[in-house]
């Protein structure tokens, strides 16, 4: 964490400076405004907190409650959403007070009795070396405040306005802010009209914006009806405190996970199938009757419940928004209002997906808006988003269509194989393959738009492909010798990262700092406004083959020591090396080739969008001059 670069300011270094005018800001909203966000879930706080980082762009958020979420809903987060928070620095509270998913066990029928349940199974959660985070889980609603917190200590001072109701919204051809959205005051009922530059809806299944833009969710329900109950129970079931997957062989089948606290814990409990003639007979399902389901399921172990914290019943809808923005395939024009979230998929929540892939929808959208309103970017980048998120969003649903069939069917009788039914080696199994998708890892861009290149050189970083996320490894600060992850640098302020591992004898690397610092074509002379720090846009890292103690940093190229602020100051964070004491050594790890080295261009979401020669200067300068705009 890097602070004081424009002198000293006493107290807690997470509270930023404020924007001018910052503090002095009406809550009310206001006539008009560059981004508005409708609601206040998981995607759309996350989109506030990283738009609030930006002290020049104007961020509103409306949610219809009377104030921020308490209790329930989503609580499972992916490896790959840690990875995320650490951008905002918070990934050390989250973990700190949640519950961290290590082994999952697996139950089904006794082959001594088939009416008591037994366990069959036990595997690590996630693999090792897939992320340096755990899976963890804690409430949504503790989750949420985190953002909101990290938004109210930014320099805009961003706060949501609670009972606020969307109610439409019109796009103009022309003008400043062409997004006319009508609003209403929850109390009052009085309406208001606020005048954007893009609206997000983040609102739900039930989305308004989407609505509004006349975008269409497209599948089905699954005609399965689940009941949600987070507990505080008295139970002499061994593997309370495990995630653990349950069949029965009459009752129906559990998903248990435990919840932060120690004490706490969730149950999914298959309430079985429904009536598509009568889809909201579900409903009449009560917590009590969920409960003793629960209890029918988990025998011979006894379940005393002694308080309920949340209870939901919920009928399985797997569906996606044909488009995720107001133009689809229209070319006459960028987008101007987008959705985010459940808005685009739902799905059911027992892979624990849906929160975490709304938010990355957030992350891959909002360094996007904020990059065009600073003008850094061509509106076409916009036009990315959909394009990306909704193969993402596909693939989402397919996955829980597989997911959701094996979790809700039987267990297989061997005496009646006819009868059809689940192995629980098979359910075993596919909990096991499908790990690095639920870790929130496996998700790929393909070379579908200018943001990801084709694996032209992919040979010479084969562990961090082209289009997926970048997967941090340990390294070694030069200048205080401090060992640490190397993706813990990037934070959540929209530049790109530029990583350049270093060549057998160094002089690739040199002769791209020379490059970068001197030439007319060097994208961070070209795109970096002349009033802005060096790395305000491309940030240029660099990582050394050799250990810490066998470089000086006097020696270093300036492209690497970059003079920073109002005083000049000299960043020394941007150079690395191997660890060569306690490894593993991040060139073998990520297979760097040492003889070339490589130059890897990550994008502000962290996503890998080239790999390239070190020497490949003018592939380098034609990369960005496809979206980026120059800078006077």
């Amino acid at each position: 964490m890097q602070f004081y670069l424009d002198g000293y300011a006493p107290g807690d270094p997470d509270i930023l400076a404020p924007a001018p005018g910052a503090e002095a800001r009406s809550a009310a909203l206001p006539a008009a405004c560059d981004v508005l966000i409708v609601g206040a879930g998981p995607a759309g706080m996350l989109l506030a907190a990283q738009l609030s980082t930006f002290p020049c762009i104007s961020t509103r958020l409306v949610e219809r409650r009377e104030g921020p979420l308490q209790v329930g809903q989503a609580d499972g987060v992916a490896c790959r959403t840690v990875e995320m928070f650490d951008a905002f620095g918070l990934s050390a509270k989250l973990m700190r007070e949640s519950y961290w998913v290590n082994e999952t066990v697996f139950w089904r029928p006794s082959q001594d009795d088939p009416s008591k349940i037994a366990r069959t199974g036990r595997v690590q959660d996630t693999e090792d070396g897939l992320s340096e985070f755990p899976h963890l889980i804690v409430n949504q609603a503790r989750l949420l405040m985190y953002l909101q917190e990290y938004a109210a200590r930014s320099p805009t001072r961003f706060a949501p306005n609670f009972g606020t109701e969307f109610v439409g919204l019109t796009v103009e051809r022309d003008g400043e802010h062409p997004v006319v959205v009508t609003v209403k005051d929850v109390a009052t009922g009085e309406q208001k009209v606020v005048r954007a530059k893009y609206v997000v809806g983040c609102d739900g299944a039930r989305s308004g914006v989407r609505e509004a833009i006349g975008a269409k969710p497209q599948g089905d329900f699954a005609n399965h009806a689940w009941g949600v109950v987070d507990m505080l129970a008295v139970t002499d079931f061994p593997d309370i405190r495990l995630k653990a997957a349950i069949q029965s062989k009459t009752e129906g089948n559990i998903l248990l996970i435990p919840r932060e606290g120690g004490y706490l814990a969730r149950l999914y409990v298959d309430m079985g199938e429904i009536d598509p003639n009568n889809r909201e007979a579900f409903r009449q399902h009560t917590q009590e009757t969920v409960i003793a389901t629960a209890q029918r399921v988990l025998k011979p172990y006894t379940l005393d419940v002694r308080s309920v914290a949340w209870f939901a019943v919920y009928q399985v809808g797997q569906r996606v928004t044909d488009r995720f923005d107001d133009v689809g395939d229209k070319t006459d024009r960028t987008p101007r209002v987008f959705i985010s979230g459940d808005a685009c998929h739902t799905h059911s929540a027992k892979a624990g997906q849906g929160m975490n892939v709304s938010m990355q929808d957030a992350y891959n959208l909002g360094w996007k808006l904020a990059a065009v309103l600073e003008g850094r970017a061509k509106p076409d980048l916009l036009r990315t988003y959909t394009t990306e998120r909704y193969a993402v969003a596909q693939r989402l649903i397919d996955f829980d269509k597989e997911w959701s069939k094996i979790m809700a069917s039987p267990p297989k009788d061997p005496a009646h194989p006819e009868r059809g039914g689940v192995d629980p080696a098979e359910l075993q199994a596919y909990f096991t393959m499908s790990g690095r998708y639920t870790a929130g890892v496996a998700t790929l861009y393909p070379a579908q738009t200018f943001l990801t290149a084709p694996a032209t050189h992919q040979a010479l970083a084969k562990g961090f492909t082209i289009g997926m996320r970048f997967h941090s490894a340990q390294v070694v600060r030069l200048a205080d010798a401090k060992p640490m992850q190397l993706g813990h640098a990037a934070r959540a302020d929209g530049a790109w990262r530029l990583y350049a591992f270093a060549d057998g004898g160094g002089q690739k690397l040199r002769a791209l700092m020379t490059f970068l610092a001197k030439s007319d074509r060097s994208p961070v002379k070209r795109y970096t406004p002349e009033d802005a720090n060096i790395d305000s846009v491309i940030d240029v890292r660099a990582i050394f083959q050799q250990g810490h103690r066998d470089l000086k940093v006097d020696e270093l190229p300036p492209m690497l020591l970059p003079r920073k602020g109002k005083f000049g100051l000299i960043d020394y964070e941007k150079v690395f090396t191997s660890d060569v004491k306690n490894g593993p050594d991040i060139f073998v790890l990520r297979g760097i080739d040492r003889a070339n080295g490589a130059l890897l261009i990550v994008r502000p979401d962290q996503h890998v969008a080239n790999v390239l020669p070190l020497d490949a200067h003018d592939e380098l300068a034609t990369f960005f001059e496809r979206f980026l705009v120059a800078q006077a």
